[in-house]
């Protein structure tokens, strides 16, 4: 039988049961493949965000030269090294979410998460072990990188195929949502740490308690990961290569040869999907600290309320995408951010009032949530079942790993070297136009 009668078979079985009103039990299903994957969704980027709001302490303790500007530096170079393995992440696990199934992966993912962040939690500094020190904090984040390489392909895939035909747009929306949930928690717990404790104890131990917390994350992601069914159309498509006797072939192959154009769109968009993530949200409240020079709890409070507008505004665009396309709620996105994010900045240098900051932080959250909240959804319908999770996750981790993972490091370089407070914006900007580009390629028909 032709690969052509294969997916013409596949495409009719799985209108026929996209017919089929949805019972209670996979209803039910649904909502608890939307917890399994957000839960671990939610403890990579909750690592990530506290990392960031904490880099300078980490810096104090594990980059030790006297010179605050290259220790937090080094450290944010430290964050940037977790992302150099994430392609080869994104090639393992996600092959092996194509071979072995959505939750297999699903649950190595968190259990090699929860490691890399143990050993963050728990390194002792450079002034007890040396040079020892800094080589624990990159040997954690290589592991959560390697981890989160095939979270958000696997994650996605997983919701997406789990979704009834009408909501995979709103279910998929919710790998961003938790995004931001982490990142209010992240910020929560900074709050509290920042308010609780003196500079001396944050500096000294305080500034650990965020990571041992996320720990506690773990154990309930991987519960409901390992107790979850394999999602429907994984198992079609197990069921289908078996009954035509079809050969296994490497996904990774596969998708090489049979959809370069689709990495390539997929590549284009997930170049803003990362910037906008890693500029706006995780790397603003270090910005708004050390270059428009408000103080940590400021900085904090802004994000903690910026991400509460986030987590909401994901899941209404995902929503809307589900009723306008994807394709139209992604150019919106796209174009507010390569259109607002200068004057935005601009005024809050131009005002620095709380306020303002307040403000700026919300309207940024809201612009990276109507994009984020539709990018999951839109990435996988360019891959069909037997691919979808390499190729989400080689697409998605070769922008994060060249645009996103080390947009700190290069921002405080060029904010500190140059002067120039708008580097985030510009960077933003670029980000948007390659979007744009990349979402007029994106098919009007999901791949099934």
């Amino acid at each position: 039988m032709s690969n052509t009668s294969h997916v013409a078979s596949h495409v009719a079985a799985t209108s026929a049961a996209a017919e089929m009103p949805p019972s209670q039990n996979t209803l039910k299903t649904g909502r608890r493949a939307v917890l399994a994957a957000s839960i671990g969704n939610a403890l990579e980027w909750y690592d990530f965000s506290v990392y960031a709001f904490f880099a300078v302490y980490i810096a104090q303790n594990f980059f030790s030269h006297g010179d605050t500007g290259a220790e937090l530096l080094q450290a944010f170079l430290a964050f940037g090294l977790g992302f150099v393995v994430r392609p080869l992440g994104a090639l393992v696990l996600g092959v092996y979410g194509d071979r072995a199934g959505r939750k297999a992966a699903l649950t190595v993912t968190i259990l090699i998460m929860a490691l890399g962040t143990a050993i963050i939690a728990f390194a002792p500094p450079y002034t007890a072990i040396g040079f020892v020190a800094p080589l624990l904090i990159v040997c954690g984040r290589m592991l959560q990188g390697f981890s989160a390489g095939g979270e958000v392909g696997g994650a996605a895939a997983f919701l997406i195929e789990h979704a009834p035909p009408d909501k995979k747009g709103k279910y998929a929306s919710w790998l961003q949502a938790s995004m931001a949930i982490s990142n209010i928690l992240g910020a929560l717990i900074a709050t509290a740490v920042t308010l609780l404790l003196t500079r001396e104890q944050i500096g000294e131990w305080g500034w650990r308690v965020p990571f041992i917390i996320g720990l506690a994350i773990a154990p309930v992601g991987l519960w409901l990961r390992k107790t979850l069914h394999e999602t429907p159309q994984f198992e079609a498509e197990m069921d289908r290569q078996h009954r035509v006797h079809q050969a296994a072939r490497t996904p990774l192959l596969q998708v090489v040869r049979d959809y370069p154009k689709a990495l390539a769109t997929g590549f284009g968009f997930s170049v803003l999907w990362a910037v906008c993530v890693y500029v706006l949200i995780i790397f603003m409240p270090i910005y708004a600290q050390r270059t428009l020079h408000f103080s940590g709890q400021q900085a904090f409070l802004a994000a903690l309320i910026g991400n509460c507008f986030m987590a909401v505004a994901c899941v209404y665009a995902g929503s809307l995408s589900d009723r306008f396309g994807r394709r139209t709620v992604l150019t919106w996105g796209a174009v507010l951010m390569l259109a607002g994010v200068y004057p935005l900045l601009a005024w809050l240098q131009a005002a620095h009032t709380l306020s303002v900051l307040i403000v700026v932080q919300i309207v940024f959250c809201v612009m990276v949530a109507i994009f984020t909240g539709v990018a999951p959804s839109a990435l996988s319908e360019l891959f069909p079942t037997r691919v979808r999770s390499t190729g989400m996750s080689l697409s998605y981790n070769a922008a994060v790993t060249v645009f996103g993972g080390f947009a700190p490091a290069i921002l405080t370089w060029l904010t500190e070297s140059t002067g120039n407070a708008f580097a985030p914006a510009w960077y933003v900007m670029a980000a948007s136009i390659v979007a744009l580009i990349s979402i007029a390629c994106l098919p009007r028909q999901a791949q099934l």
